[in-house]
């Protein structure tokens, strides 16, 4: 069973369908207990950095995220549910993150003829060997709606980047916790193939 990490995050039921379409058991929930006794556990997310924050520590979430984590539970964020993760977001200073992984949240920055927020399809350039992307040619498509991308601090951690006015890293691969900046619950075969791998991970 996968636990999808319930906070007024906006994306929830798309991705608890797009689990469910893949035969996956699939909760939506904020019980400390089931996140913690779960299979799997899944951080989505849209919206702004510090309010998500306020909103996990307000459900007295940000200790339950740690420790599924820490404990070796497979863990996937998506989206803001990636930015989460790591320290802290440009958008919003002074507010901590989960800090599970390291590496800066950055605004994406200006370029003439393109907009920002980043939102549409863009194609992937894959890392060898990831288990999140087993199976997915390079260059696949995936669809993406953000303003603030990832630089991670450990180049080895990230699976997949791309090109949108700035090198952006849009996957990350560590252990057991994993992340997309995109929506693969939003992006067709492509996204469902990210979650079906995801699906087979083990604690």
């Amino acid at each position: 069973m996968t636990a999808i990490i319930d906070y007024d995050a906006g994306n929830l039921r798309s991705v608890e369908k797009a689990l469910e379409a893949l035969g996956e058991e699939a909760v939506v929930t904020r019980d400390r207990e089931v996140i913690l006794a779960a299979d799997r556990v899944i951080l989505p997310g849209v919206g702004s950095f510090g309010d998500a924050m306020g909103r996990l520590h307000q459900y007295g979430l940000v200790e339950t995220a740690r420790q599924a984590a820490g404990q070796g539970t497979p863990f996937l964020g998506i989206c803001l549910g990636l930015q989460l993760l790591f320290e802290g977001s440009e958008e919003s200073p002074g507010v901590e993150g989960l800090g599970i992984l390291k590496g800066k949240v950055l605004r994406i920055p200006d370029k003439a003829g393109m907009k920002v927020p980043h939102m549409g399809w863009n194609c992937l350039e894959i890392k060898p060997g990831t288990r999140l992307f087993a199976g997915i040619a390079d260059g696949a498509y995936v669809y993406f709606v953000h303003s603030y991308y990832l630089k991670a601090e450990e180049e080895g951690q990230v699976a997949a980047s791309a090109e949108y006015t700035i090198h952006i890293h849009a996957a990350v691969e560590h252990g057991n916790v994993a992340a997309c900046q995109f929506h693969p619950e939003k992006s067709g075969s492509v996204g469902l193939a990210v979650l079906k791998n995801f699906i087979t991970w083990k604690k």
